[in-house]
């Protein structure tokens, strides 16, 4: 009896996560498009990116592939590089005004 009571808790946590990351996607998304600005998009395009590690995670949960864990790393990786090249970018662009000026 317990084993099938923790067995639903966690699908049904599962569940209940997948869901309301889904939606967080979806709405980070419609940051992502409006901005304003473009240090907003670099933010909103980094917090799309762990929650969609996220979602992989809790994929490698349901199927039991610890290999999805690689892709993660490698996710993560991607994604905290991409970051860092964005605020250089930033950095550059704002120094481009300043000495514009």
């Amino acid at each position: 009896m317990n084993s099938h009571f923790s067995y639903l808790f966690l699908h049904y946590s599962l569940i209940i996560s997948m869901v309301l990351l889904s939606s967080a996607i979806i709405i980070t998304f419609l940051r992502l498009l409006k901005g304003p600005n473009l240090p907003d998009r670099v933010i909103a395009f980094d917090a799309i990116s762990m929650m969609i590690i996220c979602v992989i995670s809790i994929f490698s949960v349901v199927e039991q592939q610890p290999l999805y864990l690689d892709i993660i790393i490698a996710l993560a990786l991607i994604s905290f590089l991409g970051t860092i090249a964005f605020a250089q970018f930033i950095e550059w662009q704002l120094g481009q005004k300043n000495n514009s000026k």
